[in-house]
């Protein structure tokens, strides 16, 4: 096993840090085993409803996309976001504390999808922080971007969504593959690869839970020895490999 290197510590621009042998990009860990899908699609028109809503409104907040691969492409692609939670009053909104939960507080959105918030509820989350619906239904793209470059963060969350419409995919940069994520759950090191998603006709979406595991459920996941961040993709691989 390699040894730790603080150098490596940090991402920067398209340059990866050091991971564990054993992990190949792109590559996610499928959730699907650990939630109920099947009351996860019964959701499906529940939320489209909602989001066609605020879509009429014209009130939601734009996904900013700051640590993109290509500079050149916009910051702000034009993707819509609802907050289920923000940070509460005075705390100024920074991505290293998606997971501080105390810091976080329910929208009133979270009102408008309270059949969701019971979905969320059942997640194996000990405490949750940052929740959010990324939506799109002008044909927008997000450009292949990272979320933080800190590799020895490693943010818990739980991607997912009610049909497979949204083409989301994880992506290496280094060698041009692209992985689509076919599951309706996912999560994926966000930090030592690249993430984006591509146009499609009509409205598409996805939520993002931040939080903290369970105890129960940290105990299934195996860890490398450095580089936090990858996590996710430690986990895919060495099942991947398994099988």
């Amino acid at each position: 096993m390699e040894a730790r290197s603080d150098e490596n510590a940090f991402v920067t621009g398209t340059e990866q840090a050091k991971i564990d042998s054993r992990i190949s990009y792109p590559c996610y860990k499928s959730f699907d085993e650990f939630i109920d899908v099947e009351r996860l699609v019964s959701l499906n028109d529940y939320i489209i409803e909602r989001i066609n809503h605020h879509i009429k409104v014209e009130k939601d907040d734009y996904f900013v996309n700051l640590h993109r691969l290509d500079e050149t492409m916009p910051y702000q692609p034009g993707v819509r976001e609802i907050w289920l939670t923000r940070t509460k009053p005075g705390i100024e909104y920074d991505y290293v504390n998606l997971d501080k939960t105390g810091l976080w507080e329910k929208t009133e959105a979270a009102d408008e999808f309270a059949d969701l918030m019971d979905f969320i509820a059942t997640l194996p989350f000990k405490e949750t922080g940052r929740m959010l619906i990324i939506y799109d239904n002008a044909g927008k793209e997000v450009p292949p971007h990272r979320d933080h470059l800190n590799t020895e963060i490693c943010n818990e969350f739980i991607w997912f969504r009610t049909n497979l419409i949204k083409p989301f995919y994880v992506f290496n940069h280094l060698n041009g593959e692209k992985k689509y994520i076919e599951s309706y759950s996912a999560w994926f090191d966000a930090v030592n690869q690249f993430h984006g998603s591509e146009t499609v006709a009509g409205l598409s979406f996805s939520i993002r839970i931040d939080g903290k595991f369970t105890d129960e459920f940290r105990a299934k996941i195996p860890r490398p020895e450095f580089n936090a961040a990858s996590t996710p993709s430690f986990w895919a691989c060495l099942e991947t490999q398994k099988g």
